[in-house]
């Protein structure tokens, strides 16, 4: 398999899907069909029969179903005989396992048509000896197919009480999958949703070539054929749902070739079942989760006790070194619960793969990190970010903190960085406290009237965008401000002719003031348009 570059086929195995009967071939083997002799489709033996049916009407196409084998003795065919290779195109598009017909009393022979028909098709025509009698057939057939079934069913009830008892007994995945492996002889794998694989067992070779396989269908994005894809495949998946979610699939490899149905019927039975583990292990990690996030909480509001450093220790956080704190707050135009919940598993991942000594915990609307001083925060946020496509967020950090106490006041000011950096850059920004300067003086206002009377009241009309020339001027005043009114510096860094500069500085002049030698006007000024700056005020 190493020489081939073709990537390996994988049979999809879903619920509901397993047939139960015998094969054509088998059906072939029963004593009363011994003299029974195969005319056409030899290439479909291996189709499933289900039931039988016997064909004595003209109409016999409405009453067929899937997977039966139709008996007949050529009456309704008598009279139709350029018409049987278009009968055997419509038995098999209604899914019919095999045709088996006697010859002599109505119909002599089968037109070569109808014969050339079937073996395109690998639909089975089955010439029947004329001594043997339709009930014999039906009951010995029957009785085959329901024995079959009644084994396979057996076994499957008996692994699935198997699984359900190791679950019972406190067993996880890695139980699981050593029990279906040990059933099958085959190598079983647990992958999750992203294909990666989380729990194998069987034989090491055996493992081996299943990791092989599993790989090279990831890295070739193989797509998986149905169940009654050929021999020769190795891997058949069955997707594990949980509460309606797709939790990742059950994955075993037979060295041998493909899986009987009765294999698939307990590698599904598997896959019920490792459901169960993870919705207890969800239900598990959601108390923790709880629990975490309760007494990351009072730690952030300094109401964590005298044994803070204990206690975190507890839940592998290290809080005795430095540290910085890290907000990521939705925005507000994010659909909440979802992206929270998504939010929060890219946090948690990112943190651990960044400091595994972090505390990270989610609330109703932000996740709260708490890492070592030495961590690179802002590609830890880029890294979290990257992870949520459908949402987005606008992270804070702190200064850093020396212990458990100076936490509190590091976590407001995280909070503080996280709002301001999204009013003055809007959705998914990334700010340091120590970066908003005269930012964070204006956003301890909170009186937002006073800040609007404020604005208008410094820059009278220039404070609106009802006139298209007002941001202009805007732009105009900043840069001014910006290079401490340094004309031929804001003449070059505008792209203006000096004498249109000068024009608009005197227009700038008659409409707030001679801000050009009041140093109280211009700080004015400047706060007014920073105020303008943060966006929600």
């Amino acid at each position: 398999m190493k020489n081939d570059p073709a990537p390996p086929a994988m049979r999809l195995a879903s619920t509901g899907t397993i047939l139960y009967g015998v094969s054509v071939g088998e059906v072939l083997g029963v004593s009363t069909l011994a003299e029974a002799r195969l005319i056409a489709g030899g290439g479909g033996l291996d189709r499933i029969v289900q039931r039988l049916n016997v064909m004595e009407v003209p109409d016999i196409l409405a009453w067929v179903k899937p997977h039966e084998l139709l008996l007949t003795t050529g009456y309704p065919l008598r009279n139709t005989p350029q018409s049987l290779d278009r009968l055997v195109t419509d038995l098999d598009e209604r899914g019919l396992s095999a045709l088996a017909i006697k010859l002599g009393r109505y119909l002599d022979e089968l037109p070569g048509e109808m014969v050339e028909q079937a073996d395109r098709l690998g639909f089975p025509l089955i010439l029947l000896p004329n001594d043997v009698a339709f009930d014999d057939i039906l009951n010995q057939v029957l009785t085959d197919i329901l024995n079959r079934q009644a084994a396979t069913l057996a076994r499957t009830e008996e692994a699935h009480r198997a699984l359900v008892q190791i679950v019972l007994a406190g067993g996880g995945m890695r139980e699981v999958a050593a029990e279906v492996a040990g059933l099958l002889q085959v190598a079983v794998a647990l992958v999750d949703t992203s294909g990666r694989i989380l729990v194998t067992a069987g034989e090491a070779e055996q493992v081996a070539m299943l990791r092989e396989d599993w790989a090279m269908l990831r890295e070739n994005r193989a797509v998986p054929r149905e169940n009654r894809a050929s021999g020769g495949e190795h891997c058949t998946a069955v997707p594990v749902v949980a509460g309606g979610h797709h939790h990742g699939k059950i994955v075993a490899y037979a060295s041998a070739g493909p899986l009987s149905p009765s294999d698939i019927g307990i590698l599904e039975r598997a896959a019920t079942v490792a459901a169960l583990v993870i919705t207890r292990q969800e239900a598990v990690t959601a108390v923790e989760s709880k629990y975490r996030a309760d007494f990351l909480r009072d730690v952030l509001t300094g109401r964590g006790g005298t044994r803070v450093t204990e206690r975190a220790r507890a839940f592998g956080w290290d809080l005795e070194r430095r540290v910085s704190v890290v907000v990521a707050e939705i925005d507000p135009e994010a659909d909440e619960r979802p992206v929270q919940d998504r939010m929060l598993t890219a946090w948690q991942s990112a943190v651990r793969r960044h400091d595994p000594r972090a505390a990270v915990a989610g609330f109703s609307h932000e996740v709260v990190a708490i890492v070592g001083a030495e961590v690179d925060t802002t590609r830890l946020a880029r890294d979290a970010l990257a992870a949520v496509s459908d949402g987005t967020f606008s992270t804070g950090f702190s200064r850093v903190a020396e212990g458990p106490d100076a936490i509190p006041a590091a976590y407001g000011q995280a909070l503080k960085a996280a709002r301001v950096g999204r009013q003055l850059h809007g959705t998914g920004a990334v700010a340091h406290f120590d970066e908003l300067g005269v930012y964070r003086l204006l956003s301890l206002v909170s009186d937002t009237g006073e800040l609007h009377a404020f604005v208008r009241e410094t820059l009278g009309s220039l404070a609106g965008d009802d006139d298209a020339e007002n941001a202009d001027l805007r732009r105009t005043l900043q840069m001014l401000l910006d290079t401490n009114l340094n004309v031929a510096e804001t003449a070059r860094r505008l792209h203006f002719h000096y004498n249109t500069l000068r024009y608009r500085i005197g227009k700038l002049e008659r409409m707030l003031g001679n801000f050009t030698e009041d140093a109280h006007l211009r700080l004015n000024l400047t706060l007014a348009l920073h105020v303008l700056r943060m966006r929600g005020i």
